[in-house]
């Protein structure tokens, strides 16, 4: 159907109406294109309306948080802690400077995690759990398995230490953390003396697996350093190679290997080179004696001195007394005599110094041929015997390098048994662990703080998650964000003790006042008013389509036009004629009854019912059928506006084929009620049978539970009603009723 009638307000012509002409006008910026809702976006008000929404739960969480932190202070038996500081140092304090064996290659850091690691290690709380007889307290008991007892006690000590490097230093804290204080200061001592204990038991087995390699090592190397002095004199006896050990002359005590045939030749050299001296000598003495009589042998010999001399005192006396005789006298010639004698014997003293001279000559001339012959010999034997001694030094290097090597192997284990039994300490105790007076645990304003913390933080996530999970329409945002349509207004829930058709009597009842803003929001929805026929329906059942269509005819029929009130839910219907007819909208569109007939007046002046009449067994063949049309155009012909009361949109097909022959479509929507994708199902639904929907109604709309502080508010003036912030009072509704 394409085109309708329609009347504009105010006037009784009757003009034609095309629906493509039906474009709204004060709602056509918040219209959103079909299947485009917009998104929710986290905003810092849409917080706030969480949390005062669910400012009751999160108190309530926060509450038992808070009570739950006080009771468990109160049960949780105190705690006591201790502590103790360490010193370590990358150098140990040693008593003698000797080589360590093990070295420390890392940085400050790696060294301080390391020692840390150590402390936290479960060999470490086992010592100090045997130092301590823990097993044996009477904590443990005694019918476990000592082993057992031992192990848990381990665990205790584990578990209640902390180790705790300070920064920018080398002090490490230890805090033990006990329900007994004297424990608790005598495990922080003890896991201090035992650790240096432990670092020093480390370094003495480090020093014991050093010399047990050692001993493995000198053991190998003496076996070597035996079987190759052995060869070497094995080698040395079949060759007869004869060494001695002289002085190296260097002056620092060291003595090296000769052989006799070297020492013999450099002996017998030094003694040929003197012979040789020697001779020549000799020759010269001998060829100076042959030459000359007066040859310093000659004249240094004491017998020819004695001679020479008495000759000359003879031959002087002579020539003193030849002044007084004469040459024959025999004085005389008996003085010529004995110089005679004297000359005779002093040429047989010449003759027997050349002799001498001449055998010395020939000594030294034999001795020189003989020690030459034995140097000859002696080289010709030393040159075959360096040929032999090739092998020979090949294991004389041998012997001296199996010899050093165990000689520096023996040095080095005697060095690391002193520097073993002295020990390197790395650690020590800067203070001593004192026993705590007080407990620092439980912490009462410290839980509590956390309580209240934990209780908001709770409290808030499951305010916030509820929140997430509940994804119905609840606010008039929630209608333009989420379904796509504009929000024509809110309609408050209706007081306990007046109902919704008892508070619409009341022209200044929150009721009242909502359906009034609602009116004039579609006044404003098309360019010629509101529009003459509107269908009210809803998601489900029970939302309150039915007091929102009975609320807008009676507030139009109050407005001097007439309406009529058409009850289009032909399943359940909610608005009944008088008791006995039949006559109805049913009948209507079955064709047996005329509309004059099936109207019926009402109490308020302006307003006819048109009622559903006998429930058929096919309401949606009857709404698919032409009559829909028919029955709408003489309707609205007949009266200024029509409001029909259509049934639920989920799961039926009725209200789909009435929206698609009224002018305009109202969807009406219970706060807090209706979940996200039922309603946007709806409007698709209703979207897709060409529907013109107007925009949607929330009702039973509560601010409080919303979480909408700012709340909505009808009416001006002292006597006022006013739906703000969620607060309804018992004086607020006697004065909106007297009013």
């Amino acid at each position: 159907m394409n085109n309708q009638s329609g009347i504009i307000p105010g006037g009784g012509a009757i003009v034609p109406f095309d629906r493509r002409d039906l474009a709204p006008t004060g709602l056509r910026d918040v219209l959103v294109a079909p299947g485009g809702p917009n998104e929710q976006r986290i905003t810092p008000s849409e917080i706030w309306r969480v949390i005062t929404k669910w400012w009751w739960l999160i108190a309530v969480v926060t509450f038992v948080c808070v009570v739950t932190s006080i009771v468990l202070s109160l049960l949780v038996q105190p705690e006591y802690r201790a502590k103790s500081t360490l010193e370590v140092n990358r150098e140990g304090r040693q008593v003698v400077q000797m080589g360590e064996v093990e070295t420390m290659e890392m940085g400050d850091r790696e060294f301080l995690t390391t020692q840390s690691g150590l402390l936290r290690s479960r060999g470490l709380a086992e010592r100090v759990a045997r130092s301590l007889n823990i097993a044996n307290s009477g904590q443990f008991d005694p019918k476990t398995p000592r082993g057992v007892r031992e192990a848990q006690a381990a665990d205790l000590v584990q578990g209640s230490v902390g180790v705790n490097p300070l920064r920018d230093s080398r002090l490490i804290e230890i805090t033990v953390e006990s329900t007994d204080p004297e424990l608790a200061a005598r495990i922080a001592n003890a896991y201090g003396e035992n650790f240096i204990q432990y670092n020093l038991e480390r370094k003495f087995e480090a020093t014991s697996y050093a010399r047990n390699f050692l001993e493995q090592r000198l053991a190998s190397i003496r076996g070597k350093l035996e079987q190759s002095e052995r060869q070497l004199v094995a080698y040395a006896q079949r060759q007869g190679i004869v060494t001695l050990n002289v002085d190296s002359g260097s002056g620092q005590g060291g003595r090296s290997e000769q052989s006799v045939d070297a020492l013999s030749l450099s002996s017998l050299n030094a003694s040929l080179s003197q012979a040789r001296a020697d001779r020549i000598e000799a020759e010269q003495r001998y060829r100076q004696s042959q030459g000359s009589r007066a040859t310093t042998e000659v004249l240094s010999n004491s017998t020819v001195q004695s001679l020479t001399a008495q000759r000359a005192q003879l031959q002087a006396e002579y020539q003193e007394k030849l002044g007084l005789y004469q040459p024959d006298y025999p004085l005389m010639a008996q003085m010529r005599a004995r110089i005679q004698s004297l000359d005779g014997a002093i040429n047989r003293e010449v003759s027997n110094v050349s002799g001498s001279v001449r055998g010395e000559y020939e000594a030294a001339v034999g001795r020189e041929r003989q020690l030459q012959a034995k140097v000859d010999q002696l080289k010709a034997g030393l040159l075959n015997l360096r040929g032999r001694s090739i092998q020979y030094t090949i294991l004389q290097r041998e012997v001296d390098t199996n010899r050093a090597l165990y000689d520096s192997l023996l040095q080095r284990y005697k060095e690391v048994g002193v520097a073993g039994g002295v020990g390197a300490n790395i650690v020590s105790v800067v203070d001593r662990a004192q026993v705590p007076g007080a407990p620092f645990k439980p912490n009462l304003p410290f839980n509590l703080m956390i309580g209240l913390i934990g209780g908001l933080l709770l409290g808030s996530g499951a305010a916030f998650g509820l929140e997430w999970m509940d994804d119905t329409i609840k606010t008039p945002d929630d209608v333009t964000g989420k379904l796509g349509i504009p929000a024509l207004g809110v309609v408050p829930r209706a007081d306990k003790e007046a109902s919704v058709q008892e508070q619409l009597i009341d022209p200044r009842s929150q009721i009242s006042e909502a359906y009034q803003s609602i009116r004039t929001a579609l006044q404003f929805s098309t360019e010629h008013g509101l529009p003459k026929s509107l269908l009210i329906t809803s998601t489900r059942a029970s939302e309150g389509k039915s007091s929102t269509a009975l609320a807008l005819a009676q507030i139009l029929a109050k407005l001097g036009t007439s309406v009529l009130l058409i009850d289009g839910d032909l399943r359940k219907p909610t608005f009944r004629g008088p008791s006995g007819t039949d006559t109805g909208l049913s009948s209507l569109l079955a064709g047996s009854d005329g509309m004059k007939e099936a109207i019926q007046p009402t109490e308020q002046e302006g307003l006819y019912l048109l009622p559903a009449g006998q429930i058929p067994p096919n309401p949606a063949e009857l709404f698919a059928s032409g009559r829909v049309a028919a029955v709408l155009e003489q309707a609205t012909g007949m009266f200024d506006y029509v409001v029909v009361d259509g049934p639920p949109v989920l799961g039926l097909a009725d209200a789909p084929l009435l929206s698609f022959h009224c002018e305009g479509t109202v969807v009406v929507i219970e706060s807090g009620a209706i979940r996200r994708a039922a309603a946007v199902n709806a409007v698709k639904r209703l979207r897709a049978a060409e529907a013109r929907i107007m925009g949607g109604v929330l009702t039973k709309f509560s601010a409080t539970k919303s979480g909408y502080g700012y709340g909505y508010g009808y009416g001006y003036g002292d006597d006022q009603y006013s739906y703000r912030e969620g607060i309804e009072t018992k004086e607020q509704i006697q004065l909106a009723k007297r009013a």
